[in-house]
C-alpha cells in the first residue's frame, strides 16, 4: 500500500488531464506547481503554449523567472508536455 502522500500527485494529474484546458484548470495546476504562496503573489494566462505569469514584486518576478525550469516541468506533468511550453514572467508596474 502505498502513502496518501505518494498516491495524491498522480491521481491530481489523472484527474486533470481528463479535463478539457480552461483558464480555470491552468490555475488550479498553477497553484499546485507553485503552491499557495507564489500563486497569492502572482496571476497566470496561457497563451498558446507560453504560460504568462504577472507579478507586482520584482523580487517575486527573479524568484519565478529563476525557478521556471522546475515550475515548468511541473505544469507539463499535470497538464501534458505539449500543453505549457514556455514560461514568460512579467512584472506589472
Amino acid at each position: 500500500m502505498r502513502p496518501l502522500t505518494q498516491a495524491l500527485p498522480g491521481a491530481v494529474t489523472e484527474l486533470l488531464r481528463g479535463v478539457p484546458i480552461s483558464a480555470g484548470k491552468v490555475s488550479f495546476a498553477w497553484r499546485v506547481a507553485v503552491g499557495i504562496g507564489v500563486e497569492r503573489v502572482s496571476s497566470v494566462r496561457l497563451d498558446a503554449r507560453t504560460l504568462l505569469v504577472d507579478v507586482s514584486d520584482p523580487r517575486w518576478a527573479r524568484e519565478i523567472a529563476h525557478c521556471s525550469p522546475v515550475i515548468l516541468t511541473r505544469l507539463q506533468t499535470l497538464l501534458g508536455r505539449d500543453v505549457v511550453t514556455r514560461i514568460e514572467v512579467r512584472g506589472i508596474s
